[in-house]
């Protein structure tokens, strides 16, 4: 079975073809962090304006790397929501025009349901039930999976997503946008001792996270301090980045030992972390869980985990009409 992904909802112009949800037969991404990043964040305008100019060459590239046309299709899966709307609207609308162009099923597809199953894509991909984790510059989410198709939340973010607060305090720091590589990076080389930040929502009882008191307690510091430089600036960095992992990990393996999960799954932009992914790792073996990682290259948005995604839903009996519409603020789950 070949489904073709398209992926728009934010900043990325991805598709990708994949063979019976589980091998890419390609992956083709245009980013446009170099457009935003003057900005400091996303401009959506900006972002609509570009997927226009980017989406046909993209899905064309997609199909020529697989060898593929879109005859030979089964069917067509798109990002529907959550996101943006102007960004959602423009792969929306191709898709349509593709699916009945070619006569193809098309299949509208919720974005995080993409991140939780880009696992698919992997060698060693689990079957449910686990738990997922979807932490990413929009959405910080604890999922519990008892099948695909059934999504249940555990816990979510109550106000900032993990990188949201990222890219905030990177740009407090003077930092380059996105901020989650040039955090990492520097942290690498620092000590994650040297300050304490605080951890909110610490009860056993609640599943839920809190970056906002994290970010004032950063901007308390710079403004104490000034912003650092040299070595200070590594520990500043270290010190944010083991708060952020720590919380997350914690809340994960309590909702673990809470509907007795076996197995997790780390996924979204922020997975690619390199704290995040050790102390998770630490930690899931600590309790004789199995972590499941995706490739750092299927953490960020991509065409490829629409394609997963859209072909589960396939094989479910979904359908999407051609007058499926957009919505930003689409929910995965109960």
């Amino acid at each position: 079975m070949l489904c073709l992904g398209i992926e728009t909802s934010c900043d990325e112009t991805a598709a990708s073809v994949v063979e019976d949800g589980r091998v890419a037969l390609s992956d083709v991404v245009s980013t446009q962090i170099d457009i935003h990043r003057r900005w400091g964040g996303v401009i959506p305008e900006l972002a609509s304006r570009n997927h226009l100019l980017q989406v046909m060459p993209v899905i064309d590239e997609a199909l020529s790397r697989a060898g593929k046309t879109l005859e030979q299709l089964d069917c067509i899966a798109v990002t529907s929501g959550p996101g943006l709307q102007g960004a959602l609207l423009v792969g929306l609308q191709v898709a349509k025009s593709l699916a009945l162009a070619a006569g193809k099923p098309l299949v509208g597809v919720n974005h995080l349901e993409g991140h939780l199953l880009a696992i698919r894509l992997a060698a060693d991909a689990p079957e449910p039930p686990f738990l997922g984790l979807v932490v990413s510059g929009g959405h910080t989410t604890l999922y519990e999976v008892p099948a695909f198709g059934t999504y249940r939340r555990l816990g979510t973010t109550r106000d900032d997503a993990a990188g949201e607060a990222y890219d905030k305090v990177a740009r407090l720091l003077g930092l380059s946008y996105p901020g989650g590589q040039p955090i990492d990076e520097l942290a690498q080389r620092g000590d994650p001792k040297a300050i304490r930040f605080p951890r909110a929502l610490r009860g056993d009882d609640i599943l839920d996270w809190s970056f906002s008191g994290l970010k004032t307690a950063v901007l308390q510091h710079v403004q104490a301090h000034g912003v650092p430089t040299g070595q200070a600036l590594a520990d500043l960095c270290a010190s944010f980045q083991e708060a952020v992992a720590d919380a997350l990990t914690k809340k994960v393996m309590l909702g673990a030992k809470k509907v007795g999960a076996t197995q997790l799954v780390l996924c979204g932009g922020v997975a690619a972390n390199s704290r995040l992914r050790s102390l998770a790792q630490e930690r899931a073996e600590a309790a004789g869980l199995t972590l499941f990682l995706p490739p750092k290259r299927l953490c960020t948005d991509n065409g490829a985990m629409i394609a997963v995604a859209g072909t589960e839903a396939f094989k479910r009996g979904v359908r999407s009409e051609l007058s499926l519409n957009s919505d930003p603020s689409w929910r995965l789950g109960a």
